[in-house]
């Protein structure tokens, strides 16, 4: 249908009559569908029951009119009308209608702040930066020792950057999920492409901060912000086109169900399982390779003797650095057990006001 929905074996029946709408049958048309799938009982998640779209267009599915029974390897629907039948099969939630509204007000509410201070930084970047040097050997001698600090500055801004393109990205993508599919499919390539870029942007940052602090001789590399930027904009562009050019069938629309509803919420975003498990094997490389330079940052800076004011600053250092990595979407893959909706909670207030 018009959002995609998984299907049982990509199986879809349609049953009618030319030029005549079957209706309000007394005895019920009976349609069994047969799989070898593991399927809960239709109050478990995930759970599978039939519905049914208009025959003339494509429409949301509906199980009005339509009772269904489960057993081992089949589903027995009982329709009352003649349409298009399928058996849907619904992902798990654990949230209910007003959780979900209250995460999409905190998501859209921190994405928004995000973006703003994004471009503001970035601004202030751009009005206010430091003129070239001239080439006299005393301001030639400054401006390298200049460079290493301004380096990490560029990776900053590169990285607000990337964080201003997410944001702004999701909150587009709600407001699109009502438009046409070729929109909703650009603005879910978009909102990927942000995501991946932030995360590339996240993994510089530990890279670069290893250089600084971990392996502190023998760091000069040729042309180095530039290949950072063709790791962190260039590979997250490539992938994304790739997508658009060989399967663009796997950006559109999402539905986000509730345990005490059916869609929800539409957003524009990933729908083929492949790319999103691929999503999270890169960004959970990414956030693994962060953590262990952070924790080899907190090691190095807890065997040093320093004063306690100096200490209490480290410390403080440590807490930026946790969200400069993006070490908190680690929240991400503890979503599960009784702390799932705390977690939910954690993650999109911190997250979303990453920027």
């Amino acid at each position: 249908d018009e959002r995609n929905s998984s299907v049982l074996n990509d199986n879809v029946l349609g049953a009618f009559l030319p030029n005549i709408s079957i209706t309000n049958l007394r005895q019920p048309v009976e349609i069994q569908f047969w799989h070898d799938q593991v399927l809960d009982p239709p109050a478990a998640s995930p759970t599978a029951f039939l519905s049914s779209a208009g025959s003339r267009s494509l429409g949301s599915w509906s199980s009005e009119g339509c009772e269904t029974r489960h057993s081992q390897g089949t589903v027995l629907c009982r329709c009352n009308h003649l349409t298009y039948f399928a058996v849907l099969l619904i992902a798990p939630s654990n949230i209910s209608q007003a959780e979900l509204a209250s995460l999409t007000y905190i998501s859209i509410v921190g994405c928004s702040i995000s973006a703003a201070a994004s471009l503001f930084a970035i601004l202030l970047f751009c009005i206010f930066r430091l003129p070239a040097a001239p080439a006299s050997p005393v301001l030639l001698l400054l401006s390298f020792r200049r460079k290493k600090s301004d380096d990490t500055t560029k990776i900053h801004m590169n990285l607000l950057g990337a964080l201003f393109f997410l944001n702004s990205g999701f909150l587009l993508s709600e407001p699109l999920a009502s438009a046409a599919a070729g929109l909703c499919r650009a603005a879910a390539a978009f909102l990927h492409a942000g995501l991946l870029c932030t995360l590339a942007w996240m993994a510089a940052e530990a890279f670069h901060l290893y250089l600084l602090l971990i392996k502190v001789y023998n760091t000069y590399v040729q042309r180095y912000l530039l290949k950072l930027c063709l790791f962190a904009w260039g590979l997250p562009a490539l992938a994304v086109t790739s997508v658009l050019l060989f399967k663009k069938d796997t950006y559109g629309y999402l539905d986000i169900k509730t345990a005490d509803g059916y869609k929800n919420a539409t957003m524009c975003w990933l729908t083929s399982r492949a790319a999103h498990h691929s999503t999270l094997c890169f960004a959970g490389l990414v956030l693994l390779f962060n953590t262990l330079v952070l924790l080899a940052v907190v090691r190095m800076l807890s065997s040093s003797r320093r004063q306690k004011g100096m200490a209490t600053k480290d410390w403080a250092t440590v807490l930026g650095l946790t969200c400069l990595l993006g070490t908190t979407w680690l929240l991400a893959f503890f979503s599960f057990g009784v702390f799932f909706v705390a977690q939910l909670y954690l993650f999109t207030i911190l997250n979303s006001l990453q920027g």
